[in-house]
Parts: structure tokens; C-alpha cells; sequence
């Protein structure tokens, strides 16, 4: 065998061991997150069960399966998970149209970032929950006030972190386009957006939350249709089954979520 063979058979040998590390390391990761899931459920449904906790205040996971089969069986399910799904994606694209496209304004006319940065410091930490009454004396109750207040949540903060990003852009690159004859424009499409890739999939990931969190402070207040609305008239019938079933579909709405965007991430990645 040649040397030049041997060498090749040497990187095929430690590319496997690296490939079989990684997803040894992989499986450990999915193992560990559902041991935890399943010990912290049969831990709840024993405490329950053994009246360490009052139930009535508490639910534990049978109770809620069988509250969740219920609304599956008569629609509840459906109909008020549709309506807050449709409105955070929603809320969501938006969110995310706007920000890419006020944030490139803002890098391209930098007298307009200057002008503009107390404002947007400011709207971003104005408590969005405090907008929500006047949302509802301005837009009336339904779902318009609601995907407005999803987009108010995240909008101005996504703005702010994908400025920042583009203004980090290595300055070599951008010097390069310049000397090349290149314009502002080149350097923009060529340079500052491709780069930024990784940087407005990792606003996605926050911004998809923050739009749900928006959409059920509206749902709380401006509904009668959502999961934000079960919440709020359950806790007030004290059902604190309803309550607790709808954050926990809440709780796998995010998730769903955060792992579409998470592929989309790998697929960006294998590609580049």
C-alpha cells in the first residue's frame, strides 16, 4: 500500500470515529432531555397521586391527557389552537419582514439609524403589556389588535439586534467590494444579508417566543377564541385543568416551532 493510500485510509478512519462521536453525542443529548421530561412527570403524578400536592390546584398528567382527549373529541382543541397558531405566524412573519427591512434601512442611511436609535431603544423597553389596553380602544377587540400586539413584543428588539449584526460585518470584506467598484447596494447583497444568515435565523429562533408571548397577552385581553383566552377563563372558573392543558399545548406550539426553525438552521449549514 502506497503512502499516499495510507493517509487516505487513516482521514476515512478518523471521519467515521468523528461521525459515530457526534452521534453518540447526539442520542445521549435526546436521551437525557426526555429522561427528564419523564422523571418530572411520573415524579408530578405521584406527588398527585399521594396527595403531596392538591390536585384541584395542580392537575397532574392523567388528569390533563384526559382533559386534552376531551377537547380533541368536541373540537375545543382544534378550534382554539388554530386561531393562536394562525395569529402567531402571522404575527411571526411580519415581525420578521419588518425588522430585515427597517434594519437594512437603517444601515443603508446611517443619518436615519442616528436619528432613529433613542426611539427604538426606548419602544423596546416599553412594557408591551402596558400598549395592550389602548390597542384595544384603537383596533377594537379581535384579531387584528392581537397580531398587533404579537408584533409590537418582538418587532423593535429584532430590529435593534439584526442592525447591530450588519453593522459588525467584517470590514475588510466590505472594504474589498468598495475597491472592486463596487457600490453601498453590492456591498449590501453581496456581503452584509449573505453573511447575516446565521445571525437572522438566530433572531427567528427568539423572535417566534416573543410573538407567541405577544399573541396571548392579546389573546388575554382582546379574545374569546385561543389558547390566551382558555387561560384566562379558566383561571376564572377555576378549571385548572383548562388552564394547565393550554400552556402545556403552549408549551409544545413553541417547541414545534423553535424545531422547524432549528432544521432550517441545519439545512443552511450542510449546504454552506
Amino acid at each position: 500500500m502506497s503512502p499516499n493510500e495510507n493517509q487516505n485510509n487513516i482521514s476515512i478512519t478518523n471521519q467515521q470515529a468523528f461521525i459515530r462521536a457526534h452521534k453518540k453525542h447526539h442520542h445521549m443529548i435526546t436521551f437525557s432531555r426526555i429522561s427528564i421530561l419523564v422523571i418530572f412527570l411520573a415524579v408530578w403524578e405521584y406527588a398527585a397521586r399521594s396527595g403531596i400536592i392538591d390536585i384541584f390546584f395542580f392537575s397532574s398528567p392523567t388528569a390533563i391527557i384526559q382533559y386534552l382527549y376531551k377537547m380533541i373529541v368536541d373540537s375545543t382543541f382544534f378550534k382554539h389552537t388554530g386561531i393562536t397558531l394562525l395569529e402567531t405566524i402571522i404575527s411571526f412573519l411580519l415581525v420578521t419582514f419588518l425588522s430585515l427591512l427597517f434594519s437594512t434601512l437603517l444601515w443603508y442611511w446611517k443619518n436615519l439609524s442616528e436619528i432613529l436609535e433613542p426611539y427604538l431603544v426606548v419602544l423596546n423597553s416599553l412594557p408591551k403589556s402596558a400598549l395592550a389596553p389602548l390597542l384595544i380602544v384603537w383596533l377594537g377587540t379581535g384579531s387584528t389588535t392581537i397580531i398587533t400586539a404579537g408584533i409590537s413584543v418582538a418587532l423593535f428588539g429584532s430590529i435593534i439586534s439584526l442592525y447591530t449584526g450588519f453593522c459588525q460585518t467584517d470590514k475588510e470584506l466590505l472594504k474589498l467590494i468598495l475597491t472592486l467598484g463596487g457600490n453601498r447596494k453590492d456591498t449590501l447583497f453581496k456581503v452584509i444579508l449573505p453573511s447575516s444568515v446565521p445571525l437572522i435565523i438566530s433572531n427567528m429562533k427568539v423572535n417566534i417566543g416573543l410573538c407567541l408571548v405577544g399573541v396571548i397577552i392579546g389573546e388575554f385581553l382582546a379574545a374569546r377564541r385561543g389558547l390566551g383566552y382558555l387561560i384566562i377563563y379558566g383561571s376564572q372558573v377555576f378549571q385548572l385543568n383548562m388552564v394547565i392543558t393550554s400552556i402545556i399545548i403552549l408549551c409544545m406550539i413553541a417547541m414545534g416551532f423553535y424545531k422547524i426553525i432549528q432544521s432550517m438552521e441545519h439545512l443552511y449549514k450542510k449546504r454552506g
